[in-house]
C-alpha cells in the first residue's frame, strides 16, 4: 500500500531556486477577478508550474492581501506579476512582443481545448475572465485565438481556478510532456 508523503520528503524548491529555474512560457492574465481566494489559487497554480508571469488587471486586487495569501500560499512571493490597468493593452503590448494571446472563453469560432495544439518556443499568454461577465469582449476581439473548454453539464461556467488548473495542465503536457 503506497505511504502518503510527509512534507519534509518532498523535494521542494527555495524561493531563490524558484526565481532561477527555467521558467513556463506561458503568461496568465486575470481579465477583472473578483474573488481574492481565486487570485490566489492562480499564484499557487502558477507556483506550482513555474508559470513565467501573472498579469492582475482592472479590478483584479494586488498581493499583499491576506485573502490573496489565504490560497495563494507563499506563491506571490515566488511567482512574477503585475498589474496592468487595461487588460486590452497590455494584450496588444504583448502581441507586440511576439507572444501569442488566447482568451479563454466560450464563443464563435472558439477551438476546443484538446485541439489546441502549441507551437513550439512559443510564448503564450492566456486571459482568464471575470466571474460573472467572462473576458471582456474587446479583449476577445484582440485575441490570436479563443480556446473553449469543452462542458457537458447544465452549467455553462467553471470557476476561473478550475479553469486556470485545467489550461495550464494542459499546456505542460502538450509542451513539456508531463
Amino acid at each position: 500500500m503506497p505511504r502518503k508523503l510527509k512534507n519534509r520528503e518532498l523535494i521542494r524548491k527555495t524561493d531563490e531556486e524558484f526565481k532561477d529555474s527555467q521558467k513556463t512560457p506561458l503568461i496568465l492574465i486575470l481579465d477583472n477577478i473578483r474573488s481574492l481566494n481565486n487570485i490566489g489559487s492562480v499564484f499557487r497554480t502558477s507556483d506550482a508550474f513555474l508559470i513565467q508571469k501573472i498579469y492582475l488587471c482592472g479590478i483584479t486586487a494586488t498581493p499583499p492581501h491576506k485573502d490573496i495569501q489565504k490560497t495563494a500560499l507563499g506563491a506571490t512571493q515566488t511567482v512574477e506579476w503585475a498589474y496592468a490597468e487595461n487588460t486590452l493593452e497590455l494584450v496588444k503590448d504583448l502581441q507586440q512582443q511576439g507572444v501569442k494571446v488566447m482568451s479563454i472563453e466560450q464563443a464563435e469560432h472558439s477551438i476546443s481545448l484538446k485541439d489546441f495544439n502549441p507551437e513550439k518556443n512559443q510564448t503564450y499568454a492566456l486571459i482568464l475572465g471575470n466571474e460573472v461577465k467572462g473576458v471582456q469582449q474587446e479583449v476577445v476581439d484582440q485575441s490570436d485565438g479563443v480556446i473553449e473548454i469543452p462542458q457537458l453539464g447544465t452549467k455553462h461556467s467553471l470557476n476561473i481556478s478550475v479553469t486556470t488548473g485545467i489550461c495550464v495542465w494542459d499546456f505542460m503536457s502538450k509542451t513539456q510532456g508531463i
